[in-house]
């Protein structure tokens, strides 16, 4: 199936998910080693079978990868040579650029500030998107759209995202969360405390953290993994992150968002 799919001239948002799920065959989000040789491989013949070129994208990416048995690809590598249906995920790169961007839509359409974007605010996101682009669409296909970008994203099958899983459609460069998980810094509250990394209950006495004491907890961070997370970058990271606060103020339970791997229950600041 996966194949003849690769064969049409545009591929519609459930294809693209059927796509990327059959070469994702350990389901850990990247199609990596044997299966990206085998997508390359097939991609190639599908094309060729429906006497279609490969696009010069397509080219690019084959001339990239097809010797490079160490490499992988994710969603967002993927949609970018594939001839997606109105290439509805790369709505999600156009509207946000740099994790900053990110951090500022998520505080937008986390409506109920949760810690989560929901099926209804996700369908709002995506409607809004939409509408941005000037590109038409029906109820039916923004449904699809919703649908699919949750199966595509939400790795645990709750229903629903965390900043974490939307932020695997940002570049790898952009995507600073994904740099904290591989410094060991995502983690659980109470692994994180264990190790003596963070206290997230006694951030400071007013029950928050400003600008000032984050900047001293990233310098922190970097310091203790250098190879990881980069001085240099501090200010960016300080940006985005700043983004969830409220009014200069970044609570517990925004900063668990970033920093730990699970939900972290926390009065709302009055």
């Amino acid at each position: 199936m996966a194949n003849a799919y690769l064969q049409g001239v545009e591929i519609s948002a459930s294809q693209f998910l059927d796509i990327f799920h059959h070469y994702d065959n350990d389901g850990n989000g990247y199609i990596e080693g044997k299966e990206l040789q085998s997508f390359i491989k097939e991609l190639q013949q599908a094309r060729k079978q429906a006497g279609l070129e490969l696009t010069d994208q397509m080219k690019a990416f084959v001339q990239e990868y097809e010797k490079n048995t160490d490499a992988k690809i994710g969603i967002v590598e993927l949609v970018q040579i594939l001839p997606t249906e109105e290439n509805f995920l790369l709505f999600f790169r156009q509207q946000l650029k740099s994790c900053a961007d990110f951090m500022q839509a998520w505080r937008c359409y986390d409506a109920d500030h949760s810690g989560y974007i929901e099926a209804d605010e996700l369908k709002n996101f995506l409607k809004d998107l939409l509408q941005k682009a000037k590109k038409p669409y029906d109820e039916k296909k923004l449904d699809e759209y919703t649908h699919t970008t949750l199966k595509i994203f939400d790795s645990n099958h709750d229903g629903k995202l965390c900043l974490a899983e939307m932020a695997r459609l940002l570049p790898d460069e952009e995507n600073f969360l994904l740099k904290f998980q591989v410094s060991g810094y995502s983690q659980s509250k109470s692994e994180m405390e264990s190790e003596n990394q963070i206290d997230l209950d006694s951030i400071d006495e007013n029950g928050y953290m400003d600008e000032n004491e984050l900047d001293a907890l990233l310098k922190d961070l970097c310091e203790k993994n250098k190879k990881v997370l980069e001085v240099n970058k501090i200010p960016t990271y300080k940006t985005a992150i700043m983004a969830l606060s409220d009014g200069g103020k970044l609570y517990r339970t925004e900063l668990a968002l970033v920093l730990c791997a699970e939900d972290i229950s926390a009065p709302a600041p009055l």
